[in-house]
């Protein structure tokens, strides 16, 4: 468990870093908030976030991993697949999951009231990756432990979704500046940062579309993906109508805003807004 630890903060604190200065070097769009402040307020309820999951869950996905190989839980562990063969399905799964769980997430209003805490971002880079509110963080812990218990994968392939899956959080969602040729030939396999800004738009069907957060595929099969946004990247609004006051951008405001904010017309499953 110590090893696991090791490895996921040694393979956070890298890509962070290297976003971070790529952001600095190449930025896509201008920011418009103070950025010391904003990533002190994001940086901070990610802090809060990680000492509340590791109180309420002090094993993680991985430990549930663990035992559910030790008693033989889960359906890769009655099937007679390889070890790379299991590995690989079980991250491309777990994907899958997380892609579903994301609409999920925007289709019933009172878990977009969660959800919204991260789409209430009024930029678009690195930091908007961590900003979760730690219900929202605690019910997607408790989503990965039935589909581990479920799925059963090797304890390897949870420890390589868990870096996978903060790593592409924190690419696709970095201010950063990639040539068109190229964003076109990653897109077709993983989430760009231009793919996933689209995500970040106040117009009602750009949020509700570009759900991925690493593979591009699921987009594309069930026909959520949008290749660009309406206004173009440097022309369209980043976060949400009815949030769009500067000062309650605070770490105060970020925990309060799914008991007190509006739910708005974003969940997919409300008529109204366009």
């Amino acid at each position: 468990m110590n090893t696991e630890l090791v490895i996921r903060l040694t393979a956070f604190v890298a890509v962070f870093l290297i976003i971070a200065f790529w952001e600095t070097k190449l930025p896509r769009r201008p920011l418009k908030l103070d950025k010391t402040k904003r990533w002190l307020n994001n940086l901070s309820l990610v802090l809060i976030d990680t000492i509340i999951l590791r109180l309420v869950f002090p094993t993680a996905a991985v430990g549930l991993a663990v035992q559910a190989n030790e008693l033989g839980w889960g359906l890769l562990n009655q099937l007679s697949f390889g070890f790379a063969t299991s590995v690989i399905i079980s991250v491309i799964a777990l994907d899958l999951i997380i892609y579903l769980q994301h609409v999920l997430f925007h289709s019933v209003p009172l878990l977009w009231r969660l959800h919204l805490v991260h789409h209430a971002d009024l930029d678009f880079d690195l930091t908007t990756a961590l900003r979760f509110h730690p219900i929202e963080i605690l019910l997607s812990m408790l989503i990965k432990f039935a589909a581990i218990m479920v799925l059963g994968p090797p304890v390897v392939a949870v420890i390589i979704f868990e870096v996978l899956l903060n790593a592409s959080a924190m690419f696709n969602h970095g201010n950063l500046h990639l040539p068109k040729w190229l964003d076109a030939s990653l897109r077709l396999l993983i989430v760009t940062p231009d793919m996933h800004r689209v995500h970040h738009s106040v117009i009602k069907r750009e949020t509700n579309s570009n759900y991925g957060f690493s593979l591009s595929i699921w987009d594309r099969l069930f026909g959520t993906y949008r290749a660009q946004p309406q206004y173009g990247h440097d022309g369209m609004t980043i976060g949400l109508n009815q949030l769009r006051d500067p000062k309650k951008q605070s770490l105060r405001w970020l925990l309060l805003l799914p008991f007190v904010s509006k739910v708005g017309e974003y969940p997919i499953n409300r008529d109204s807004g366009v």
